[in-house]
């Protein structure tokens, strides 16, 4: 198998661990994938969880542990924040909007990581910050 593409959409906060987070929580009430009543943080800690994740995953945010700095290595299962350099490859002038960044993901699929890994970028409207893009493949 060669994992999923997935993406979606989260709140805005300046703090991209903190909007991650919420997105994350948000995800999980929708939808607790037969782990219920834990929090996120718990599913991370269970080995049945691990085990979900890396032998299909939810194809959400929640199958990203945590996130990390933009200049990190590729490894995972984390959530990095596109580089400026990434970003101006599909948006030059540095702001998406929601219409530009889903337009960027149809269009060209080197967007995606490799599997197991996430990327995020905050979207913007009226060039204001307005929600965090989230999208990744799956481990499986």
């Amino acid at each position: 198998m060669g994992g999923n593409s997935w993406w979606q959409t989260g709140p805005y906060d300046s703090d991209l661990e903190v909007a991650f987070r919420r997105a994350q929580e948000a995800e999980l009430a929708k939808d607790d994938h037969g782990f219920p009543g834990r929090t996120v943080a718990e599913l991370w800690e269970s080995e049945d969880w691990a085990e979900y994740i890396f032998t299909g995953g939810t194809a959400t945010i929640l199958d990203q542990i945590h996130t990390v700095d933009a200049t990190e290595p590729e490894h995972g299962p984390y959530m990095r924040p596109v580089t400026e350099e990434e970003l101006r490859t599909w948006c030059p002038h540095g702001k998406p909007t929601f219409a530009e960044w889903e337009a960027a993901l149809h269009a060209d699929h080197e967007l995606f990581p490799r599997r197991g890994l996430g990327r995020c970028t905050v979207l913007y409207e009226n060039g204001e910050p307005s929600e965090i893009g989230y999208w990744g493949v799956t481990a499986d």
